[in-house]
Protein backbone atom coordinates (compact mmCIF):
# COMPACT_ATOMS: atom_id res chain seq x y z
CA UNK A 1 0.00 0.00 0.00
CA UNK A 2 1.31 3.34 -0.77
CA UNK A 3 1.87 6.50 1.50
CA UNK A 4 1.59 9.84 0.51
CA UNK A 5 3.26 12.62 2.52
CA UNK A 6 1.50 15.65 3.45
CA UNK A 7 2.12 18.75 5.82
CA UNK A 8 -1.27 18.82 6.39
CA UNK A 9 -4.54 16.30 6.35
CA UNK A 10 -8.20 17.61 7.16
CA UNK A 11 -10.76 14.86 7.46
CA UNK A 12 -13.97 16.40 6.48
CA UNK A 13 -15.44 19.09 4.17
CA UNK A 14 -17.23 21.31 6.79
CA UNK A 15 -16.85 24.56 7.69
CA UNK A 16 -13.70 24.82 9.49
CA UNK A 17 -11.58 22.78 7.61
CA UNK A 18 -12.24 24.11 4.19
CA UNK A 19 -11.40 27.44 6.25
CA UNK A 20 -8.11 26.08 7.63
CA UNK A 21 -7.53 24.14 4.53
CA UNK A 22 -7.46 27.06 2.15
CA UNK A 23 -5.31 29.21 4.48
CA UNK A 24 -2.36 26.43 4.98
CA UNK A 25 -2.46 26.35 1.21
CA UNK A 26 -1.94 30.20 1.26
CA UNK A 27 0.91 30.01 3.81
CA UNK A 28 3.04 27.51 0.95
CA UNK A 29 1.90 24.30 2.84
CA UNK A 30 1.16 20.70 0.92
CA UNK A 31 -2.31 20.10 2.52
CA UNK A 32 -4.53 16.93 1.69
CA UNK A 33 -8.51 17.10 2.28
CA UNK A 34 -10.71 14.09 2.62
CA UNK A 35 -14.46 13.96 2.14
CA UNK A 36 -16.23 10.57 2.17
CA UNK A 37 -19.30 12.18 0.66
CA UNK A 38 -19.31 14.10 -2.58
CA UNK A 39 -22.72 15.57 -1.20
CA UNK A 40 -21.31 17.20 1.79
CA UNK A 41 -19.03 19.55 -0.07
CA UNK A 42 -18.63 22.85 1.89
CA UNK A 43 -20.31 20.88 5.07
CA UNK A 44 -23.51 20.41 6.41
CA UNK A 45 -24.80 24.04 6.86
CA UNK A 46 -24.98 24.33 2.90
CA UNK A 47 -25.75 21.25 1.97
CA UNK A 48 -28.51 19.57 4.55
CA UNK A 49 -28.64 22.58 7.30
CA UNK A 50 -28.85 25.64 7.23
CA UNK A 51 -28.65 27.05 3.91
CA UNK A 52 -31.36 24.34 2.14
CA UNK A 53 -33.62 24.99 5.31
CA UNK A 54 -33.45 28.13 4.76
CA UNK A 55 -34.53 28.33 1.41
CA UNK A 56 -37.27 26.44 1.96
CA UNK A 57 -38.54 28.64 4.61
CA UNK A 58 -38.44 31.52 2.80
CA UNK A 59 -40.16 29.27 -0.02
CA UNK A 60 -43.00 28.36 2.79
CA UNK A 61 -43.33 32.04 4.22
CA UNK A 62 -44.42 32.90 0.14
CA UNK A 63 -46.51 29.83 0.40
CA UNK A 64 -48.40 30.96 3.34
CA UNK A 65 -49.22 34.20 2.00
CA UNK A 66 -50.68 32.48 -1.15
CA UNK A 67 -52.71 30.08 0.71
CA UNK A 68 -54.99 29.17 -2.23
CA UNK A 69 -52.38 28.19 -4.95
CA UNK A 70 -52.02 24.44 -5.03
CA UNK A 71 -49.77 23.13 -1.99
CA UNK A 72 -47.72 20.18 -3.92
CA UNK A 73 -46.69 22.62 -7.07
CA UNK A 74 -45.17 25.14 -4.91
CA UNK A 75 -43.79 22.86 -2.51
CA UNK A 76 -42.37 21.43 -5.47
CA UNK A 77 -40.87 24.31 -7.19
CA UNK A 78 -39.26 25.29 -3.42
CA UNK A 79 -37.74 21.81 -3.63
CA UNK A 80 -36.15 22.50 -7.16
CA UNK A 81 -34.85 26.28 -6.48
CA UNK A 82 -33.58 24.50 -2.83
CA UNK A 83 -31.77 21.64 -5.01
CA UNK A 84 -30.22 24.02 -7.29
CA UNK A 85 -29.17 26.61 -4.38
CA UNK A 86 -27.11 23.87 -2.89
CA UNK A 87 -25.84 22.33 -6.01
CA UNK A 88 -24.50 25.73 -6.90
CA UNK A 89 -22.54 26.27 -3.15
CA UNK A 90 -21.26 22.86 -3.50
CA UNK A 91 -19.42 23.13 -6.37
CA UNK A 92 -17.99 26.61 -5.63
CA UNK A 93 -16.96 25.15 -2.19
CA UNK A 94 -15.54 22.90 -4.09
CA UNK A 95 -14.24 24.80 -6.86
CA UNK A 96 -12.29 27.20 -4.44
CA UNK A 97 -10.06 24.38 -3.24
CA UNK A 98 -9.76 22.60 -6.00
CA UNK A 99 -7.88 25.08 -7.86
CA UNK A 100 -5.29 26.10 -4.87
CA UNK A 101 -2.30 24.13 -6.48
CA UNK A 102 -1.21 23.22 -2.70
CA UNK A 103 -4.84 21.52 -1.91
CA UNK A 104 -5.58 18.02 -3.01
CA UNK A 105 -9.00 16.68 -2.37
CA UNK A 106 -9.70 13.15 -2.23
CA UNK A 107 -13.29 11.40 -1.97
CA UNK A 108 -12.88 8.43 -0.40
CA UNK A 109 -13.16 6.99 4.00
CA UNK A 110 -10.53 7.86 6.13
CA UNK A 111 -9.52 6.11 9.22
CA UNK A 112 -6.58 6.51 11.33
CA UNK A 113 -3.79 3.79 11.00
CA UNK A 114 -1.07 5.24 13.60
CA UNK A 115 -0.55 8.92 15.15
CA UNK A 116 0.18 10.17 12.26
CA UNK A 117 -1.31 7.67 9.40
CA UNK A 118 -4.64 7.93 8.04
CA UNK A 119 -5.88 5.16 5.66
CA UNK A 120 -7.47 6.43 3.09
CA UNK A 121 -10.02 4.12 0.90
CA UNK A 122 -11.54 5.65 -2.40
CA UNK A 123 -13.76 4.00 -5.42
CA UNK A 124 -10.50 3.00 -7.16
CA UNK A 125 -7.93 2.07 -3.90
CA UNK A 126 -6.77 2.28 -0.63
CA UNK A 127 -3.98 3.83 -0.04
CA UNK A 128 -2.23 5.90 3.61
CA UNK A 129 -1.61 9.19 4.10
CA UNK A 130 1.33 10.56 6.23
CA UNK A 131 0.62 14.17 7.96
CA UNK A 132 2.53 16.35 10.33
CA UNK A 133 -0.86 18.28 11.34
CA UNK A 134 -4.38 16.76 11.16
CA UNK A 135 -7.55 18.02 11.30
CA UNK A 136 -10.44 16.33 12.48
CA UNK A 137 -13.84 18.23 11.11
CA UNK A 138 -16.05 14.89 10.04
CA UNK A 139 -19.53 16.90 11.58
CA UNK A 140 -22.06 15.01 12.76
CA UNK A 141 -25.04 12.75 12.05
CA UNK A 142 -28.76 12.79 13.27
CA UNK A 143 -29.42 10.70 16.79
CA UNK A 144 -31.54 7.97 15.70
CA UNK A 145 -33.78 7.19 18.95
CA UNK A 146 -34.00 3.24 19.94
CA UNK A 147 -37.73 3.02 19.00
CA UNK A 148 -39.03 0.26 17.40
CA UNK A 149 -39.35 0.25 13.43
CA UNK A 150 -37.79 4.02 13.84
CA UNK A 151 -34.96 1.99 11.21
CA UNK A 152 -36.84 0.33 8.60
CA UNK A 153 -39.99 1.76 8.33
CA UNK A 154 -40.86 3.71 5.04
CA UNK A 155 -41.41 6.96 5.36
CA UNK A 156 -39.27 8.00 8.27
CA UNK A 157 -36.62 11.13 7.66
CA UNK A 158 -33.71 12.92 9.07
CA UNK A 159 -33.88 16.25 8.11
CA UNK A 160 -32.15 16.31 5.29
CA UNK A 161 -33.82 13.46 3.97
CA UNK A 162 -37.18 15.49 4.65
CA UNK A 163 -35.92 18.31 2.59
CA UNK A 164 -35.37 16.30 -0.63
CA UNK A 165 -38.80 14.60 -0.40
CA UNK A 166 -40.31 15.15 -3.84
CA UNK A 167 -44.02 14.61 -2.52
CA UNK A 168 -46.03 16.57 -0.56
CA UNK A 169 -46.65 15.37 2.98
CA UNK A 170 -50.24 15.96 4.21
CA UNK A 171 -49.60 15.12 7.50
CA UNK A 172 -46.22 15.64 8.48
CA UNK A 173 -45.64 13.69 12.49
CA UNK A 174 -42.33 15.29 13.98
CA UNK A 175 -40.31 13.34 16.94
CA UNK A 176 -39.16 15.91 18.75
CA UNK A 177 -39.66 18.88 20.44
CA UNK A 178 -35.88 21.13 20.14
CA UNK A 179 -35.27 23.99 17.77
CA UNK A 180 -34.90 22.16 14.52
CA UNK A 181 -37.98 20.33 15.32
CA UNK A 182 -39.98 23.61 15.72
CA UNK A 183 -38.08 24.86 12.67
CA UNK A 184 -39.55 22.29 10.47
CA UNK A 185 -42.98 22.23 12.12
CA UNK A 186 -43.09 26.14 11.28
CA UNK A 187 -41.65 25.28 7.60
CA UNK A 188 -44.11 22.99 6.84
CA UNK A 189 -47.00 24.11 8.52
CA UNK A 190 -46.57 27.23 6.42
CA UNK A 191 -46.89 24.83 3.11
CA UNK A 192 -50.02 23.51 4.45
CA UNK A 193 -48.69 20.38 5.93
CA UNK A 194 -50.73 18.94 8.74
CA UNK A 195 -48.18 18.91 11.51
CA UNK A 196 -47.92 17.28 14.88
CA UNK A 197 -45.00 17.70 17.09
CA UNK A 198 -43.99 15.05 19.70
CA UNK A 199 -41.90 15.40 22.82
CA UNK A 200 -41.38 13.12 25.26
CA UNK A 201 -40.77 15.98 28.28
CA UNK A 202 -43.61 17.51 29.78
CA UNK A 203 -41.92 21.00 29.59
CA UNK A 204 -41.64 22.91 25.92
CA UNK A 205 -38.45 24.48 25.14
CA UNK A 206 -36.70 24.35 28.57
CA UNK A 207 -33.89 26.48 28.03
CA UNK A 208 -36.01 29.57 27.09
CA UNK A 209 -37.83 31.26 30.12
CA UNK A 210 -41.25 30.70 30.28
CA UNK A 211 -43.21 33.52 28.63
CA UNK A 212 -40.40 33.31 25.68
CA UNK A 213 -41.88 29.51 25.37
CA UNK A 214 -45.48 30.29 25.86
CA UNK A 215 -45.43 33.05 23.28
CA UNK A 216 -43.30 30.70 20.77
CA UNK A 217 -46.00 27.51 21.41
CA UNK A 218 -48.60 30.32 20.63
CA UNK A 219 -47.42 30.90 17.37
CA UNK A 220 -46.83 27.65 15.93
CA UNK A 221 -50.56 26.40 17.42
CA UNK A 222 -52.02 29.48 15.91
CA UNK A 223 -50.32 28.65 12.20
CA UNK A 224 -51.78 24.74 12.80
CA UNK A 225 -48.98 22.99 14.69
CA UNK A 226 -50.24 20.77 17.02
CA UNK A 227 -47.98 19.53 20.37
CA UNK A 228 -48.38 16.39 22.44
CA UNK A 229 -46.31 16.87 25.33
CA UNK A 230 -45.23 14.40 27.54
CA UNK A 231 -46.20 11.90 24.84
CA UNK A 232 -43.98 8.45 25.59
CA UNK A 233 -43.51 6.56 21.65
CA UNK A 234 -44.17 2.91 21.54
CA UNK A 235 -43.24 2.43 17.74
CA UNK A 236 -43.19 3.24 14.39
CA UNK A 237 -45.35 0.81 11.56
CA UNK A 238 -45.70 0.89 8.24
CA UNK A 239 -47.93 3.48 6.90
CA UNK A 240 -45.96 5.55 8.17
CA UNK A 241 -47.77 5.65 11.84
CA UNK A 242 -46.76 6.67 15.48
CA UNK A 243 -48.48 5.01 18.15
CA UNK A 244 -47.93 7.07 21.71
CA UNK A 245 -48.69 7.19 24.98
CA UNK A 246 -50.42 10.48 25.40
CA UNK A 247 -52.43 11.90 28.69
CA UNK A 248 -53.01 7.98 29.63
CA UNK A 249 -54.34 6.74 25.82
CA UNK A 250 -52.60 5.13 23.31
CA UNK A 251 -52.83 6.65 20.37
CA UNK A 252 -51.64 5.68 16.14
CA UNK A 253 -51.26 9.42 14.52
CA UNK A 254 -50.94 8.43 10.54
CA UNK A 255 -49.25 10.21 8.97
CA UNK A 256 -47.21 11.06 4.95
CA UNK A 257 -44.06 11.53 6.48
CA UNK A 258 -42.29 11.01 9.63
CA UNK A 259 -39.67 13.17 10.79
CA UNK A 260 -37.32 12.16 13.00
CA UNK A 261 -35.36 15.89 15.24
CA UNK A 262 -33.81 14.16 18.26
CA UNK A 263 -30.84 15.97 18.40
CA UNK A 264 -27.43 15.20 16.88
CA UNK A 265 -24.24 13.05 17.54
CA UNK A 266 -20.93 13.58 16.42
CA UNK A 267 -19.41 11.71 13.06
CA UNK A 268 -16.70 9.34 14.77
CA UNK A 269 -17.40 5.85 14.47
CA UNK A 270 -15.57 5.03 11.15
CA UNK A 271 -12.43 7.41 12.31
CA UNK A 272 -10.68 4.26 14.80
CA UNK A 273 -9.23 7.11 16.39
CA UNK A 274 -8.17 4.53 19.23
CA UNK A 275 -5.23 3.79 16.84
CA UNK A 276 -3.56 7.64 16.59
CA UNK A 277 -4.35 7.45 20.63
CA UNK A 278 -7.10 10.48 20.34
CA UNK A 279 -9.48 10.05 22.86
CA UNK A 280 -13.63 10.41 22.56
CA UNK A 281 -16.09 11.66 25.26
CA UNK A 282 -18.65 9.50 27.11
CA UNK A 283 -20.78 11.39 24.42
CA UNK A 284 -18.40 10.02 21.17
CA UNK A 285 -16.94 13.66 20.66
CA UNK A 286 -13.27 14.01 19.89
CA UNK A 287 -12.03 14.81 22.83
CA UNK A 288 -10.43 18.52 23.06
CA UNK A 289 -8.99 21.03 25.24
CA UNK A 290 -9.55 24.88 25.03
CA UNK A 291 -7.18 25.22 21.82
CA UNK A 292 -9.23 22.32 20.20
CA UNK A 293 -5.90 19.97 20.59
CA UNK A 294 -6.90 16.37 20.77
CA UNK A 295 -5.28 14.04 23.40
CA UNK A 296 -2.64 12.97 19.96
CA UNK A 297 0.51 15.47 19.78
CA UNK A 298 -0.52 17.37 16.46
CA UNK A 299 -4.10 16.56 16.09
CA UNK A 300 -7.06 18.85 16.21
CA UNK A 301 -10.88 18.50 16.23
CA UNK A 302 -12.75 21.59 14.87
CA UNK A 303 -16.54 21.88 14.59
CA UNK A 304 -19.43 19.52 15.55
CA UNK A 305 -17.25 17.04 15.92
CA UNK A 306 -15.32 18.15 18.97
CA UNK A 307 -18.74 18.41 20.97
CA UNK A 308 -19.14 21.91 21.07
CA UNK A 309 -22.26 24.02 19.73
CA UNK A 310 -23.11 23.14 17.04
CA UNK A 311 -23.59 26.22 14.60
CA UNK A 312 -21.53 26.36 11.39
CA UNK A 313 -20.04 30.08 12.78
CA UNK A 314 -18.39 28.04 15.70
CA UNK A 315 -16.77 25.83 12.85
CA UNK A 316 -15.44 29.06 11.24
CA UNK A 317 -14.37 30.94 14.80
CA UNK A 318 -12.73 26.87 15.85
CA UNK A 319 -10.42 27.74 12.62
CA UNK A 320 -9.50 31.10 13.89
CA UNK A 321 -8.52 28.97 17.58
CA UNK A 322 -6.16 26.76 15.50
CA UNK A 323 -5.18 28.97 12.67
CA UNK A 324 -3.94 31.09 15.59
CA UNK A 325 -1.25 28.51 16.91
CA UNK A 326 0.03 27.17 13.40
CA UNK A 327 0.70 31.35 11.80
CA UNK A 328 0.58 33.44 14.85
CA UNK A 329 -1.12 36.18 16.67
CA UNK A 330 -3.41 36.78 19.10
CA UNK A 331 -3.93 33.69 22.00
CA UNK A 332 -7.32 32.69 21.44
CA UNK A 333 -8.90 29.77 22.49
CA UNK A 334 -12.78 28.42 23.42
CA UNK A 335 -12.51 29.77 27.09
CA UNK A 336 -12.61 33.04 25.47
CA UNK A 337 -15.35 32.58 23.42
CA UNK A 338 -18.49 34.47 25.07
CA UNK A 339 -22.12 34.90 24.25
CA UNK A 340 -22.24 32.86 21.50
CA UNK A 341 -26.28 33.79 19.58
CA UNK A 342 -28.31 31.64 18.21
CA UNK A 343 -31.30 32.10 15.91
CA UNK A 344 -34.21 29.98 15.83
CA UNK A 345 -35.91 30.45 11.84
CA UNK A 346 -39.62 29.96 12.71
CA UNK A 347 -42.67 32.22 11.20
CA UNK A 348 -41.69 34.49 13.29
CA UNK A 349 -38.04 33.97 13.85
CA UNK A 350 -36.78 33.55 17.81
CA UNK A 351 -33.17 34.88 18.60
CA UNK A 352 -31.45 34.96 21.74
CA UNK A 353 -27.29 36.47 23.19
CA UNK A 354 -26.62 35.66 26.91
CA UNK A 355 -28.87 34.49 29.92
CA UNK A 356 -32.59 34.16 30.08
CA UNK A 357 -34.21 35.99 33.26
CA UNK A 358 -34.58 32.23 34.94
CA UNK A 359 -30.52 31.62 34.92
CA UNK A 360 -29.84 35.58 35.89
CA UNK A 361 -31.38 35.26 39.01
CA UNK A 362 -30.28 31.56 39.46
CA UNK A 363 -26.59 33.09 39.35
CA UNK A 364 -27.37 35.79 41.92
CA UNK A 365 -28.14 38.85 39.55
CA UNK A 366 -30.54 42.04 40.55
CA UNK A 367 -32.39 42.40 37.24
CA UNK A 368 -34.72 44.77 35.79
CA UNK A 369 -36.77 43.17 32.34
CA UNK A 370 -37.51 45.23 29.73
CA UNK A 371 -39.88 43.94 27.22
CA UNK A 372 -41.99 45.26 24.38
CA UNK A 373 -44.43 44.00 22.22
CA UNK A 374 -43.29 43.53 18.54
CA UNK A 375 -46.86 45.19 17.32
CA UNK A 376 -45.26 48.35 19.13
CA UNK A 377 -42.40 48.65 16.14
CA UNK A 378 -43.54 50.38 13.16
CA UNK A 379 -41.59 48.22 10.93
CA UNK A 380 -43.42 45.23 12.01
CA UNK A 381 -46.50 46.24 11.21
CA UNK A 382 -45.36 47.40 8.02
CA UNK A 383 -44.48 43.61 7.57
CA UNK A 384 -47.31 42.73 8.74
CA UNK A 385 -45.76 40.59 11.46
CA UNK A 386 -46.97 41.92 14.71
CA UNK A 387 -45.99 38.64 16.83
CA UNK A 388 -43.63 38.21 19.91
CA UNK A 389 -42.15 40.43 21.78
CA UNK A 390 -38.73 41.94 22.77
CA UNK A 391 -36.90 41.17 26.03
CA UNK A 392 -34.29 42.60 27.62
CA UNK A 393 -32.31 41.37 30.93
CA UNK A 394 -30.02 43.83 32.29
CA UNK A 395 -27.91 44.06 35.38
CA UNK A 396 -29.56 46.23 38.04
CA UNK A 397 -26.51 47.04 39.86
CA UNK A 398 -23.89 48.04 36.79
CA UNK A 399 -26.53 48.72 33.38
CA UNK A 400 -24.88 46.05 31.87
CA UNK A 401 -26.80 43.68 29.79
CA UNK A 402 -27.08 40.42 30.62
CA UNK A 403 -29.20 38.43 27.99
CA UNK A 404 -31.63 39.44 24.71
CA UNK A 405 -34.09 37.61 23.98
CA UNK A 406 -35.99 38.54 20.23
CA UNK A 407 -38.97 36.96 18.93
CA UNK A 408 -40.11 39.21 16.03
CA UNK A 409 -39.26 39.56 12.19
CA UNK A 410 -35.83 40.01 11.27
CA UNK A 411 -34.39 38.98 14.54
CA UNK A 412 -31.47 37.20 13.95
CA UNK A 413 -29.86 40.45 11.84
CA UNK A 414 -30.74 42.81 15.04
CA UNK A 415 -29.16 39.88 17.73
CA UNK A 416 -25.87 40.32 15.90
CA UNK A 417 -26.11 44.65 17.45
CA UNK A 418 -26.70 43.28 21.01
CA UNK A 419 -23.72 41.01 20.74
CA UNK A 420 -21.20 43.22 19.93
CA UNK A 421 -22.71 45.45 22.90
CA UNK A 422 -22.20 43.13 25.45
CA UNK A 423 -18.62 41.76 23.92
CA UNK A 424 -18.18 45.63 24.36
CA UNK A 425 -19.14 45.53 28.21
CA UNK A 426 -21.64 48.43 26.90
CA UNK A 427 -24.58 49.74 29.07
CA UNK A 428 -28.03 48.96 28.01
CA UNK A 429 -28.11 53.04 27.03
CA UNK A 430 -25.78 52.83 24.90
CA UNK A 431 -28.25 50.49 22.45
CA UNK A 432 -31.58 52.89 24.15
CA UNK A 433 -29.87 56.24 22.87
CA UNK A 434 -28.23 55.06 19.77
CA UNK A 435 -29.36 56.55 16.27
CA UNK A 436 -31.27 54.00 14.03
CA UNK A 437 -32.12 54.04 10.66
CA UNK A 438 -36.04 54.59 10.41
CA UNK A 439 -38.01 52.31 9.64
CA UNK A 440 -36.14 49.37 11.16
CA UNK A 441 -36.70 46.32 13.14
CA UNK A 442 -33.37 47.60 15.03
CA UNK A 443 -35.14 50.98 16.21
CA UNK A 444 -37.02 49.02 18.58
CA UNK A 445 -34.43 48.88 21.17
CA UNK A 446 -34.63 52.62 21.62
CA UNK A 447 -38.08 51.78 22.90
CA UNK A 448 -36.96 48.38 24.55
CA UNK A 449 -34.44 49.37 26.40
CA UNK A 450 -36.23 52.89 27.82
CA UNK A 451 -36.81 51.23 31.27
Amino acid sequence: MRTLNYDALVIGFGKGGKTLAGKMAGQGMKVALVEKDKGMYGGTCINVGCIPSKSLIHSAAAAYRHKNSPKADMYRKAIEVKRSLTGMLRKKNYDKLDMLENVTIYDGMARFAGAKLVEVETAEETFCINADKIFINTGAAPRIPAIEGIQDTEGVYTSAGLMDLDIFPEKLVIIGGGYIGLEFASMYSGFGSQVTVLQDGDTFLPKEDEDVAAEIKKILEERGVEFRLGAKIKKVEKGPAVLIEWQGEELCLDADAVLVATGRVPNTAELNCEAAGVELTPRGAVKVDEYLRTTAEGIWAMGDVAGGLQHTYISLDDSRIVGAQLFGGRDYNTAMRSNVPYSVFLATPYSRVGMSERDAKAAGYQVKIAKLPTAAVPKAQVLKAPQGFLKAVIDADTNKILGVMLLCEESYEMINIVKLAIDMGADYTVLRDQIYTHPTMSEAFNDLFAV
